[in-house]
């Protein structure tokens, strides 16, 4: 585990909420859900990772700079706990990914020739299908 996942784990707040999910008559009972918080200015992240982070959170992420996430899929807290916990590292992750660059594709003249006569049949063609004329 990476410094960062280190640090947004010691800076994750975590609470247990009513969950709508499997459990049965147990989910009356028990607050299987787990709601984690973090404040992702605390991270002191780049602003190019923050950006992304912020668009990949989306309405997870408070006008406050908090990411809210909820994980609800399983039947006790732990499990529920890991789960979270998982999807916010990954989410962390995806963030520090630098997108790939997309190289520019570049056609060569006769590329462009044949392109342009496609274009030209097509117009033709299109042409072809105006009004009728009784004359």
């Amino acid at each position: 585990m990476d410094e960062l996942a280190t640090l947004a784990l010691s800076l994750v707040e975590e609470s247990f909420i009513a969950s709508s999910g499997p459990g049965g008559q147990n989910v009356n009972k028990v607050a299987t859900a787990v709601q984690l918080r973090l404040n992702v200015y605390a991270l002191r992240l780049d602003p190019q990772v923050y950006q992304r982070l912020k668009t990949l959170a989306g309405s997870r992420m408070t006008a406050k700079g908090e990411l809210v996430l909820t994980a609800r899929r399983f039947r006790t807290q732990e499990a529920n706990r890991a789960d979270g916990r998982e999807r916010l590292l990954e989410l962390l992750a995806e963030a520090q990914n630098l997108p790939v660059k997309r190289a520019k594709s570049r056609l060569n003249r006769v590329g462009k020739e044949q392109r342009l006569q496609g274009k030209k049949l097509r117009g033709t063609v299109k042409a072809g299908r105006g009004k009728v004329t009784l004359d």
